[in-house]
């Protein structure tokens, strides 16, 4: 058993360092433009599954299309997607 004890420490501190396998997060958004007001609601995949972090994301995303992001709905996995995908319309993953 001690000579297993190695090889078991090795395999739990690689598998710690890989960490989860890269979760699919998404974020539901509200954003406008200006001059005539035009509102949007989309949904766009984010790196984090975090709120504040899908809106520091989103924010430059948004603005080089000329979008100013009003706030993030909510973040989700891909079981959210389908039901937003009506919703999102044109904004469906488009940023």
């Amino acid at each position: 058993m001690t000579r297993l004890a190695p090889f078991l420490m090795a395999f739990a501190v690689l598998f710690a360092l890989c960490g989860p396998a890269s979760a699919d997060c998404y974020a539901d958004y509200k954003a406008k433009q200006d001059n005539p007001l035009r509102l949007h609601y989309g949904v766009a995949q984010v790196s984090a599954c975090d709120k504040k972090a899908a809106a520091a994301e989103l924010r430059p995303r948004l603005e080089q299309a000329g979008w100013t992001l009003l706030n993030v709905l909510s973040v989700f996995g891909p079981e959210g997607l389908n039901e937003r995908k009506g919703s999102a319309g044109d904004y469906f993953l488009r940023f």
